[in-house]
C-alpha cells in the first residue's frame, strides 16, 4: 500500500492509504449540478438525520465503522458529530477523499476488494453508492460478500440507497419539466445528476427484488421501510452463511 497526506485544515489531516491506484471517476458536470444541489453542510446534516433514524444512538460508542463509496467524506463527518471516533473511509476516487478534513482513516481501494481483515469491524455503512455499479448482477454479490467478511459476528450493515416510491416517481416526473427545472435550480441539477447516472440508476431501480433477496442471504433485516424513494435498511450479520 501507498500512502498520501492531504492537510485540508489546521492539525486535521485526512490520510489516504492505496489499496489500488484511484480511478478517475469524477464526473464534472454531475459535479457542478452536485454542488448546485447540496452544500457539504446540507449533507452532513442530511447524514447526520438518516443515522440518528437507523438507529445511531444505540451503538456503541467505541465501534469501528467503515463507510464505503464515501466520496468526500460528509458521512464520516456526520457521525463524528454523533460522537464515533473510530471511522474509516473507502472510495475509489482520491481526488473525491482529498476533499474530508477529519480524523477517518480513508482508503483509496474497490468495495469489493477490502484490504482488511475478517470480522474486525462493527458497522458498514453504505449511502447512495450500491446504484453506481456498473454490473449490478455480478458487482452487489461481490460488495455484500466483502462487507459481509469484514464485520464482526453481530456486526451490522446500514443502508440508504434509492427507491422506486409513488415520491419518486413523481420527482422523475418534475425532472422531465424542462421549465420547471429552469425555474427551480435545485430541481435542475437534480435532473442532470439523474441523467448522468441515467444506466446504472435505473438499472438499479428496475430490480428490486434481486436487491431485496441478495440481502437478505447476506444479513438478517433489522429495520427494512421505503419512504420518500428510499430504501433504508439495517441488517445484522448472518453468521452461518
Amino acid at each position: 500500500m501507498t500512502a498520501a497526506t492531504i492537510t485540508k485544515e489546521p492539525g486535521r489531516e485526512a490520510r489516504i492509504l492505496r489499496w489500488r491506484e484511484p480511478v478517475i471517476c469524477c464526473d464534472r458536470v454531475w459535479e457542478e449540478n452536485y454542488a448546485r444541489f447540496e452544500t457539504p453542510e446540507e449533507e452532513i446534516e442530511k447524514f447526520t438525520t438518516r443515522f440518528r433514524k437507523l438507529g445511531a444512538s444505540e451503538w456503541a460508542p467505541d465501534a469501528r465503522i467503515l463507510d464505503i463509496f464515501c466520496g468526500r467524506g460528509n458521512g464520516l463527518k456526520a457521525l463524528e458529530r454523533l460522537g464515533f471516533e473510530h471511522l474509516e473511509g473507502v472510495d475509489l476516487s482520491e481526488q473525491l477523499l482529498a476533499q474530508y478534513s477529519g480524523p477517518a482513516q480513508l482508503y483509496v481501494g474497490d468495495a469489493g476488494e477490502l484490504k482488511l481483515g475478517d470480522a474486525c469491524i462493527d458497522i458498514v455503512a453504505v449511502q447512495g453508492g450500491l446504484h453506481h455499479l456498473p454490473n449490478l448482477e455480478k458487482d452487489l454479490e461481490r460488495v455484500l460478500s466483502e462487507i459481509h467478511r469484514v464485520l464482526k459476528s453481530e456486526g451490522r450493515f446500514v443502508l440508504v440507497e434509492p427507491w422506486e416510491t409513488t415520491f419518486l416517481s413523481v420527482i422523475h416526473f418534475m425532472c422531465r419539466q424542462p421549465l420547471l427545472c429552469r425555474a427551480w435550480g435545485k430541481l435542475g441539477a437534480l435532473a442532470s445528476m439523474i441523467e448522468r447516472e441515467r444506466e446504472t440508476y435505473f438499472h438499479w431501480l428496475q430490480r428490486p427484488q434481486f436487491v431485496l433477496n441478495t440481502l437478505s442471504d447476506y444479513f438478517i433485516p433489522e429495520l427494512q421501510n421505503t419512504s420518500w424513494g428510499k430504501l433504508n435498511f439495517v441488517g445484522r450479520k448472518l453468521d452461518n452463511r
